[in-house]
């Protein structure tokens, strides 16, 4: 019947390595409500995904690029300081990670050397698997992954485990 044969060809993809589906439910002003809120951080639930491997959400390639460069750069309702400070070190407050999200002395030097005026997302729902543009350098614990614009074959990174803080807080938008 039909729903075996649904159900067996979901069993066959997952085995096959997964799918995924891609649903366009989200309102840009609450994207910006909810941005442009305090206490609100830059995150991505993008996959981790091997380059021309799948189709994978274009966030997977440009989910902060299309942060500066949508609504820093062509809608404004963020400065690049807030932007930044969002993605950096306000989650690295949140989990406990001292060490991360700043430039200072002794600190894990995680860098991205970018041109605010030409940063964009280039990743697309037919095309996903298109790096930024406007990224010159990218620093994972002091070593280059991206140099002059162009991969260097360093895989520096590391999982980053600690305590976050406990308990939830509930902030009404």
């Amino acid at each position: 019947n039909n729903l075996e044969t649904g159900i067996d060809l979901v069993i066959e993809l997952q085995l096959k390595g997964g799918f995924s589906a891609i649903y366009h439910a989200m309102d840009e002003q609450d994207v910006i409500r909810i941005m442009t809120h305090p206490l609100a951080m830059i995150e991505t639930d993008g996959d981790p995904v091997s380059y021309g491997e799948g189709y994978p959400h274009p966030r997977s390639y440009g989910a902060f690029p299309r942060v500066l460069a949508r609504y820093v750069r062509e809608l404004g309702v963020l400065t690049l300081e807030e932007a930044i400070r969002k993605m950096t070190s306000m989650p690295a407050d949140q989990y406990n990670q001292p060490d991360r999200g700043r430039i200072v002395e002794g600190a894990f030097a995680d860098l991205v050397v970018f041109d605010a005026d030409t940063i964009q997302d280039e990743a697309t729902y037919t095309d996903p698997h298109r790096y930024p543009t406007g990224i010159h350098h990218v620093m994972i614990n002091g070593r280059f992954v991206i140099k002059a614009g162009a991969l260097t074959g360093e895989r520096p990174g590391m999982w980053i485990k600690g305590p976050a803080r406990p308990g939830r807080v509930t902030i009404p938008l």
